[in-house]
């Protein structure tokens, strides 16, 4: 029987579309279920502001009437506009192994496309840099974190034999953190405190909320992360909601920013306890008890991992050797709060400056994705 598609557009189309992906891993050791609740916020126009720039459409593949697959098809005018392209992305990809199912799906994300006068299809991409993007080539034996796409091994090779070639791609890697910052780089990090006039700054809650901080962040990621592959610029309205979500729940000993003599913020770094563990035990669902998993990894009972979710530094402070200053601050910390290792967020294998962060410590590099494209 051939494949049906069928266009998401009821709630509860919705929510079996976010679902699909849960279901489908359940018995998977490496995959990290992402939250319900995040993901249908996402695809509502009335709750993600990037809709006041993109387009979307959210497909469902199915045959022999059992659902095989799902999509989305989105054009971000933004990103389109400011790297010159006329680009329709897919993003939540997720398919059974049948070429005539991932075919399907992408044929629905090319229509979609060519009706909004694009011109190439690449993905997975999301709406912004902060949804998952990039699809996993390297890497199938890791277990994934919150922020980022688990695949089968089958999901590239459907891709490659579809005509799709590699767009660009991202590194990973697994650090071992040290007990205590070397005496090395505690010299090198308080000399360029005392060359620029930079002083390391931790706030409250209440701070950050009183004084607008958690904005001050995002337009400090907007200046840092401008050049990057597909990025566009966030509105206030996004600010004002990643704040909402990043910053209402982290804990704050693991923020740190970095001022300069004007009290300028110049630069800042966001981690979190690995959630992967928690977000497995309650698969994505925070009610009843899911909310419960996830609170005891944050304050509670950590695991030996955290995640490096954001590191900004602002360009002009760039190469400078700023970026020492958040691990002068936060290796003592993860120490004290147990963890033992760190997952770097994917960097892009062309952003030099960001791997050559990880120079000092031992690490492992441990997954590849890419982003696949092809004309239309």
């Amino acid at each position: 029987m051939s494949v049906t598609i069928k266009k998401v557009e009821s709630r509860k189309d919705f929510k079996v579309f976010a679902r699909f992906a849960n279901k489908m891993y359940k018995d998977n050791k490496y995959y990290v279920p992402s939250i319900l609740m995040d993901d249908l916020n996402t695809f509502n126009p009335k709750t993600n502001a990037a809709f006041e720039f993109c387009q979307a459409e959210f497909y469902l593949a199915y045959k022999d009437d059992k659902l095989v697959g799902r999509v989305a098809a989105i054009i971000n005018n933004k990103a389109n506009a400011s790297w010159n392209v006329q680009q329709v992305r897919f993003g939540w990809f997720d398919f059974i192994d049948d070429i005539e199912v991932s075919s399907a799906l992408l044929d629905a994300v090319i229509e979609f496309g060519r009706k909004h006068g694009m011109t190439q299809i690449a993905g997975p991409l999301g709406f912004t840099d902060f949804d998952p993007e990039g699809m996993l080539v390297e890497g199938f034996d890791r277990i994934s974190t919150m922020a980022l796409i688990y695949n089968h091994p089958y999901y590239p090779e459907h891709l490659k034999q579809l005509g799709y070639i590699k767009e660009t791609g991202w590194v990973e890697y697994r650090l071992t953190l040290p007990e205590t910052i070397c005496d090395r780089h505690r010299s090198i990090a308080e000399s360029v405190m005392n060359r620029y006039n930079l002083k390391i700054v931790k706030k409250t809650r209440r701070q950050v909320n009183k004084e607008r901080y958690g904005q001050k962040i995002f337009k400090l990621i907007n200046e840092t992360y401008c050049h990057l592959y597909g990025f566009s610029l966030l509105s206030e309205k996004q600010i004002d909601q990643f704040v909402a979500t990043y910053l209402g729940v982290v804990d704050m000993d693991m923020l740190t920013f970095v001022e300069d003599e004007k009290g300028d913020l110049i630069a800042a770094g966001l981690s979190i306890p690995s959630l992967a563990g928690a977000l497995q035990k309650c698969r994505g669902e925070l009610f009843p008890f899911g909310w419960w998993h996830l609170l005891k990894t944050m304050y509670l009972k950590r695991p030996d991992t955290v995640e490096l979710l954001l590191i900004g530094v602002r360009p002009d402070y760039q190469n400078k050797g700023v970026n020492s200053l958040m691990f002068y601050d936060l290796i003592d910390r993860y120490h004290k709060m147990g963890f033992k290792y760190a997952e770097t967020n994917a960097n892009l294998e062309t952003n030099l400056k960001i791997q050559a962060m990880w120079e000092s410590f031992e690490k492992e590099q441990h997954k590849k994705r890419w982003i696949f494209a092809k004309e239309i």
